[in-house]
């Protein structure tokens, strides 16, 4: 129930619903009550602002920030790579399932460019095992084994997947991950965006992941003028990307954490295999 409840709230105050709906109420007072003025600075307000965040430099001035060291590949951002990595882990996102479709279709927004990085690394560490996280929604499948398969349609061996379906969040894949490789050093794949709130999580469990930054968004390289000073839809999910960590960070400092009372017996690769 908390978790439905935070995806309505969490949705609702996304930029695009939460302007429309300051839109909306603006519309009633103009056309349904005296307070005209009112009126018309909501509907100008909620109209500047999708066209500003829909623009290029704004969006991804607001974006930047959160994205920090990890707008570059893994190697550009780790001084003193391992040797041997064992485990490589790739947090859960976007998804359907649709049987009928190839594979990585059912991968939507951040999760098929996380799931490619970590098939990437994987063949960067040969004998490492990729970990995917991502419970099932209303779909008759995981996340996690949605992503598993697309791994697998790109060549990894499905002995060297572990779906993890149970996690809803990234506090409890966190909790997850870590029954399996305890405080070993590990790959952590996620969304440019996602990994300054995913590290700190895993971090205060004590754990050791090396920041493996997927989906970069920001754009610092040269661009076409009209792409930067035209509003577009691609742009002004940049600006939701922003908001929805600043509000997935307020929400993780507010909700306990109800892992901890929950803590089962390490599992090893050994054990995974039996089952």
């Amino acid at each position: 129930m908390l978790f439905l409840l935070k995806k309505y709230i969490g949705a609702l105050l996304m930029p695009l619903p939460l302007l429309l709906i300051i839109g909306l109420i603006g519309l009633i007072l103009l056309w349904c009550t005296r307070w005209q003025k009112s009126g018309k600075t909501l509907v100008s307000a909620s109209l500047l602002f999708i066209l500003l965040l829909g623009l290029q430099p704004v969006s991804d001035n607001l974006l930047a920030p959160i994205e920090g060291k990890y707008n570059q590949r893994y190697e550009l951002i780790t001084p003193n790579p391992p040797e041997n990595v064992h485990y490589i882990v790739v947090l859960g996102g976007g998804f359907t399932y649709n049987p009928d479709w190839s594979p990585s279709s059912n991968l939507l927004n951040n999760s098929l460019p996380r799931v490619t990085e970590g098939v990437r690394l994987y063949l960067k560490y040969p004998g490492s095992k990729l970990i995917f996280t991502g419970g099932k929604a209303n779909n008759p499948i995981s996340s996690a084994e949605v992503a598993a398969q697309v791994a697998q349609s790109l060549g990894v061996p499905a002995e060297d997947t572990i779906a993890l379906t149970e996690p809803k969040d990234t506090q409890e894949e966190a909790f997850e991950v870590e029954k399996i490789i305890g405080k070993e050093p590990f790959l952590l794949v996620t969304s440019a965006n996602h990994l300054p709130r995913a590290i700190t999580m895993f971090t205060s469990r004590g754990m050791q992941p090396l920041p493996a930054p997927a989906n970069q968004l920001v754009i610092t390289s040269a661009i076409n003028p009209w792409e930067k000073y035209i509003p577009s839809s691609y742009y002004f999910g940049h600006s939701e990307r922003a908001w929805y960590e600043l509000i997935g960070t307020i929400w993780w400092h507010l909700k306990p954490d109800n892992t901890q009372v929950l803590e089962q017996p390490l599992l090893t690769p050994e054990s995974i295999d039996a089952e």
